[in-house]
């Protein structure tokens, strides 16, 4: 998976730093960081905003008591350390240290879970001598491995493609005995050296490349030494809390930020690791990287040198070091040593002025649909909004964007708006309420409870002040001038993938009656509220569980998501896609609906109503029957459902040569453009519904079309 060599300064969540060290995160209060609505509210979410002191240190075994008050002082649920949390924590820890379940053997587990569980004890103190225990069993275990591969890998080793290997970890029990792992591993390295083989790579390579591999993790494992496995344990208690709540280390703080302002200071590419080479995979237009014009797809970079000092070489350095090494001020100057092998292997040197980088791709962006009915052209503009992304200073916002791309669709004219949150994850709940007000006008979006039973409604426009024994606050937004709502027919597009501020929207509208949801059957199903704290000293960030949301109905979208009014079949086998397939979900709840709040003034579209719904997806039902791209998708569904997770090396060759057309590995480009068209069936019947929307005649009347 590539990465943006991505750098924050000044973003969501987090104050410029300064020396001023009266400003400081309060772990034991509740009250103080549970609700900043006046602030910016990050991912679904709150974020309280303080400054930083100026001076770095790392996570370390004394502070983690700190850290493990302020979560429990913060949780919505959970307040005590409990015997139950304490046997999460256990379990999420043993997660991090085997992900693939080729590392450790059950009776591995055994010895672990009693040291795992008095450590969560003795923590409460701030001892983790028994980390060192840990830390020896994990060498131990690389270690093996790396021999076990070597002998696999030697000089009579031959493919097997009658190998089969369950990828369903859930699955997958750990290894009992020598045997039985050396007989997994020698799965997992078949699949490996294919896929390897499947790039362009002749057996001697590729074999070269997977040692080389298992030599890399077991350097991994030993530089992963106890100190450092703190942060393992702080990642594992919080998600033992429930599947929202995490430690966020200083690197994921500043990926979490980019994510949400959508801009990066640095050299503008993407990069991936591949056998201890750094690789571009990527470079982003109007980059340093790209204006140089020196640099192109699959370099290697091999050494990174800071303005003024000596480059170090960074062959076999782990991806994140290697991009917090090219991360940087704007204006500052970083040099590159690159390997490219192409008819002659060249090695040279880049300069590249950092600078600040739009990532252009995760903007919104509209695009035009037609449809011809007896003689007559119908236009429709279709939305696509990845995530509700924004930044303090509001000089990136997706309210803004979404703003504009409906005054061009108004220009046009269109007939219809879809708006695809098929893809979007969520985002910024300011932009979400905000955003939603373009199509409700004024009115309540989305409530939130916390753990003292505080409910807080987000609304767009006037809204009622809290009543006396009534234990309901509402914070409003500026309503929208009425030239900027759009009032015509509206689909809305969402997916299992569709999370957190998507569900919030789209089920603001479903409750309203405003638009048409089209999708599978329910969207994520996460309707938690996090909210997320830098720790002081630069060691991070909180982001802890602190309230549910609920929509104008009442109901909470917590593990239900929002149904679809017109299925679709599933993108792909999404089984184990939502929060009922997450470690510890909270449960569901419902609060009083706040549909009719004071001060709403009549809709000004025509509601939705359930026989138009019926129609509708009578119509979509008939389509997709007969589709062959969605008949397709139906059989590929079933046969990777009925495959219970299980592969084949030689099926993988046979679907891969295939989807490939017999070429070596894709590029970026290619790879998007083969996204685009397995999603496009889905997009097109959701402009089909709209224009049967606008056919049937009910969803507004002319008058309110976009003029």
């Amino acid at each position: 998976m590539s990465r943006y060599d991505k750098s924050v300064e000044n973003t969501p969540g987090n104050a410029p730093r300064d020396n001023r060290g009266s400003h400081r995160v309060t772990f034991g209060s509740k009250g103080g960081i549970l609700f900043c609505f006046r602030r910016l509210l990050l991912i679904l979410l709150p974020v309280l905003l303080l400054p930083l002191s100026s001076m770095a240190e790392n996570l370390t075994c004394r502070r983690l008591p700190m850290l493990m008050e302020g979560f429990l002082a913060n949780h919505y649920a959970m307040k005590d350390m409990t015997a139950g949390l304490k046997t999460h924590a256990v379990d999420q820890m043993i997660k991090s240290l085997d992900p693939s379940k080729t590392l450790l053997y059950e009776s591995d587990l055994k010895r672990l879970r009693p040291i795992l569980q008095n450590m969560f004890t003795s923590l409460q103190e701030g001892d983790c001598a028994s980390l060192q225990q840990v830390y020896d069993i994990l060498v131990a275990r690389a270690r093996e491995n790396e021999a076990i591969v070597k002998r696999i890998l030697g000089p009579d080793y031959r493919l097997d493609e009658t190998v089969e290997l369950n990828t369903s970890l859930n699955k997958r029990p750990y290894v009992k005995t020598a045997a039985e792992k050396h007989e997994l591993l020698r799965k997992v390295v078949q699949f490996q050296i294919e896929n390897t083989l499947l790039g362009g790579v002749d057996l001697g390579e590729a074999k070269k490349q997977q040692i080389h591999h298992y030599e890399l993790q077991t350097k991994r494992v030993v530089e992963r030494n106890p100190e450092k496995l703190v942060t393992s344990v702080a990642e594992s208690f919080a998600l033992a809390l429930d599947p929202h709540s995490s430690y966020l280390s200083p690197e994921k703080l500043e990926d979490l930020r980019i994510q949400m302002q959508l801009s990066l200071e640095g050299i503008g590419a993407a990069l991936s690791s591949d056998n201890g080479f750094t690789v571009i995979e990527e470079l982003i237009p109007g980059g340093g990287a790209e204006r140089s014009g020196l640099l192109k797809l699959k370099d290697k970079i091999i050494a990174v040198a800071q303005e003024g000092e000596k480059p170090v070489v960074v062959i076999d350095r782990e991806l994140n070091e290697i991009i917090k090494m090219i991360r940087g001020k704007k204006g500052t100057q970083v040099t590159l040593t690159i390997l490219r092998q192409a008819e002659h292997t060249d090695r040279f040197d880049v300069t590249i002025m950092r600078d600040k980088i739009d990532i252009k791709g995760q903007e919104a962006k509209i695009a035009y649909e037609t449809r011809t009915v007896d003689g007559r052209q119908y236009r429709f503009g279709v939305i696509d909004l990845p995530s509700f992304y924004g930044d303090e200073n509001e000089n990136k916002s997706c309210y803004e964007d979404v703003k504009s791309l409906l005054a061009e669709a108004r220009r046009q004219p269109v007939d219809g708006i879809v708006l695809d949150l098929s893809r979007n994850g969520g985002g910024l709940l300011r932009e979400a309420v905000r955003l939603a007000g373009f199509f409700l006008d004024k009115g309540g979006i989305v409530a939130t409870k916390d753990s003292r039973d505080q409910v807080t409604i987000l609304a767009n426009g006037s809204a009622p002040s809290e009543t006396e024994g009534d234990q309901r606050k509402v914070v409003t937004f500026p309503v929208e001038n009425p030239r900027e709502v759009y009032t015509g027919p509206l689909v809305v597009l969402t997916s299992r993938l569709s999370a957190s501020a998507s569900e919030i929207v789209a089920g603001a509208l479903k409750d309203y009656h405003r638009a048409v949801i089209v999708g599978q059957d329910h969207t994520f199903g996460k309707g938690s509220v996090q909210t997320l704290t830098p720790l002081p000293r630069d060691l991070g960030g909180m982001k802890v569980t602190t309230a549910l949301y609920f929509l104008p109905g009442g109901k909470s979208t917590q593990k239900t998501g929002v149904e679809a009014d017109v299925r679709l079949p599933l993108w792909f086998v999404l089984k184990d896609i939502g929060e009922t397939a997450l470690d510890y979900p909270l449960s569901a709840q419902a609060i009083t609906p706040f549909l009719g709040l004071p001060g709403n003034a009549p809709p000004l579209w025509k509601p939705v109503e359930q026989p138009l719904l019926t129609e509708l997806a009578a119509r979509s039902k008939a389509r997709v029957a007969k589709n062959v791209k969605f008949a397709e998708i139906i059989k590929n569904n079933k046969e990777a459902a009925g495959k219970k997770g299980v592969i084949r090396l030689d099926e993988l060759r046979k679907e891969m040569e295939k989807a490939k057309g017999g070429k070596k590995k894709e590029t970026p480009t290619e790879l998007k453009k083969k996204a685009r068209d397995q999603y496009a069936p889905f997009l097109n019947e959701s402009v089909n519904v709209l224009l049967d929307m606008v056919m049937l005649g009910s969803a507004l009347h002319i008058s309110h079309l976009i003029q």
